[in-house]
């Protein structure tokens, strides 16, 4: 599969959001109508009929069906689907829908390459207490293969469904040299839909066990934080920004929640390695958006 190059500018006029005929896509799609509305984009409407697999021997000689009249069969079925669906979200905004046939992660990947998508916006599963730990093998699939920015929509059973607006994104950096192009995107995405600014760096656990338990070494943090602060500022003047910044020790996945609580962020931003995929070396982007009570836009 072709790559693009790295963006150095987050502009959007395109996109992707694929879907499916259960509640799941309800929770994206007012999502990707209101960021299209703010944006002046364009909404591509894919849907993916997966090959389908029958056991050997199922259809006989004679049989009135037979394996392509019943592919025919969904595939007609879903085109019903596609255009019959109602969706009042998306008035006001340029959109067209797209029937692919094959693996969905493939095609939704293919598509945003070969239409010039701008950004992908998908729901994730997160139905039942087991398959909340887990993000769906198609979601997964495409943060893997896509270079694509990727929105993933809240990884929780029962998300809000609702009027959505983002009047504050959250910014994660690792201070990393990836770091600075994932604040600038950020900075750039907030300016676009008016929306403030938090950059926020959590550093590893300055806690240290010992006789009487776990014990701060306030050295320790000093030195580790106030290098994290030091990088923070050298960050925002590279970026020519001046959000707000938190910077906090601990565990990434709870910290970056309570930050999000915190700074009431509707939006969390983190970036990602280009040659690794969005998930990351491991699987901290994975995490990220598995345990997020806010959607996620990996770029």
């Amino acid at each position: 599969m072709a790559k693009r190059e790295p963006l150095d500018h987050l502009a959007v006029r395109r996109i992707l959001v694929p879907i499916v005929f259960t509640d799941l896509s309800k929770h994206i799609l007012p999502q990707a109508a209101w960021l299209a509305s703010r944006l002046q984009a364009e909404i591509v409407l894919l849907h993916v009929v997966e090959p389908l697999n029958f056991p050997a021997g199922i259809f006989e000689v004679g049989d009135k069906i037979n394996p392509h009249d019943l592919t025919s069969r969904v595939v007609y079925q879903a085109h019903c689907d596609l255009d019959q669906t109602p969706l009042p979200e998306l008035a006001g905004i340029a959109a067209t829908r797209l029937l692919l046939h094959g693996n969905p992660a493939v095609e939704i990947a293919n598509t945003a390459l070969n239409k010039n998508v701008d950004l992908i916006m998908m729901a994730t599963r997160g139905f039942g207490a087991f398959h909340r730990f887990l993000v769906g093998s198609v979601t997964a699939k495409v943060l893997h293969e896509s270079d694509c920015p990727v929105w993933t929509g809240v990884h929780l059973e029962d998300p809000a469904v609702g009027e959505f607006t983002v009047r504050n994104v959250l910014c994660s950096v690792d201070l990393s040299h990836h770091s600075y192009r994932t604040a600038a995107l950020a900075a750039q995405l907030a300016t676009s839909i008016g929306a403030a600014l938090t950059l926020v760096h959590i550093t590893d656990s300055v806690g240290i066990y010992g006789p009487g338990g776990l014990r701060v070494d306030p050295t320790w943090k000093e030195t580790i934080v106030g290098y994290a602060t030091k990088e923070m500022a050298r960050l925002q003047q590279s970026v020519g920004t001046k959000a707000e910044v938190i910077i906090d020790s601990g565990n990434v996945l709870h910290l970056l929640n309570q930050a999000a609580e915190q700074t009431k962020a509707d939006l969390l931003v983190i970036g990602h390695s280009p040659v690794r995929g969005h998930l990351g070396d491991n699987g901290n982007g994975y995490a990220i958006i598995r345990e997020s009570r806010i959607p996620v836009l990996s770029v």
